[in-house]
């Protein structure tokens, strides 16, 4: 009899902190749709375009030629189906990574010192703000990362072992968040990137405003936040490793819904 008390009590616990948690994470969900019609990236949006089409840099140009795999100059659809491979570099790129490539190409700027510089500083500024218009031209659209190229195969083989790789003091990897569904760190829902964790979710949410710091975090900045939470050294802005992650978790996210640039806590 005592024994079916206290089972009876546990499960009685149990049922109302998993109601508890429900209501948690409507209420995030609620809080983030009534910010959504004044979401902040859209400044960002909007600064992005002006960038795109001013003549800066070196050269005196604007980035209204750069090819970002639709053709160049073409920005709707295009972030969609990043990463991918370009001919011209012979390399699977990102966002970010091709867009120093333009910058460089186009514009003259030294890719290399821009992708040194800290985030949210100078440059790097610039390409947040870029970031955010890009991907805004194609909110609304399905994720759609080819995989026909032998660099893009190799590229998503490398970035599912990366995700899966554990080590550092914590011994901790990509996977031990975002390898499973039904996570949570204090009040956020960690998403299980493995697959298509769903519309507007993970990967298909990135560049996203983050409201506790008012900055807009491209991927880039994501990987690097998670990298310092693992306490590993960060590989470097734009690097394969980074790229190659983006294409595993894109390639994955196939089908899913962009709603970039999101609205994250």
């Amino acid at each position: 009899m005592k024994r079916l008390l206290i089972t009876s009590l546990l499960l009685a616990a149990t049922l109302t902190v998993s109601a508890q948690d429900k209501t948690t994470a409507e209420g995030i969900a609620e809080y983030r749709k009534m910010l959504e019609d004044g979401n902040p990236a859209e400044l960002f949006e909007m600064k992005g375009e002006e960038l795109w089409k001013t003549k800066r840099g070196p050269l005196k140009a604007s980035l209204e030629q750069c090819d970002l795999g639709q053709g160049p100059g073409k920005v709707k659809g295009a972030f969609v189906t990043l990463p991918r491979h370009f001919a011209d570099t012979d390399r699977v790129q990102d966002l970010e990574s091709r867009l120093l490539t333009c910058m460089q190409t186009l514009q003259g700027f030294d890719a290399d010192k821009i992708a040194k510089t800290g985030f949210g500083r100078d440059e790097q500024k610039t390409i947040e703000s870029l970031v955010a218009y890009i991907s805004g031209a194609s909110r609304g659209m399905k994720m759609n990362l080819p995989q026909s190229h032998a660099q893009e195969k190799t590229m998503y083989e490398v970035g599912k072992k990366a995700f899966f790789y554990r080590a550092g003091p914590y011994d901790f990897s990509c996977a031990t968040c975002h390898g499973q569904a039904g996570q949570r760190i204090r009040m956020q829902d960690l998403p299980d990137l493995t697959g298509n964790p769903g519309d507007g979710v993970g990967f298909a949410a990135w560049p996203a405003y983050r409201v506790g710091n008012g900055q807009l975090w491209g991927m880039q900045h994501r990987l690097n936040d998670c990298y310092r939470q693992q306490r590993f050294p960060y590989p470097g802005y734009a690097s394969d490793v980074t790229i190659a992650l983006g294409v595993y978790m894109g390639v994955n996210a196939n089908g899913a819904e962009s709603i970039a640039p999101a609205l994250k806590r």
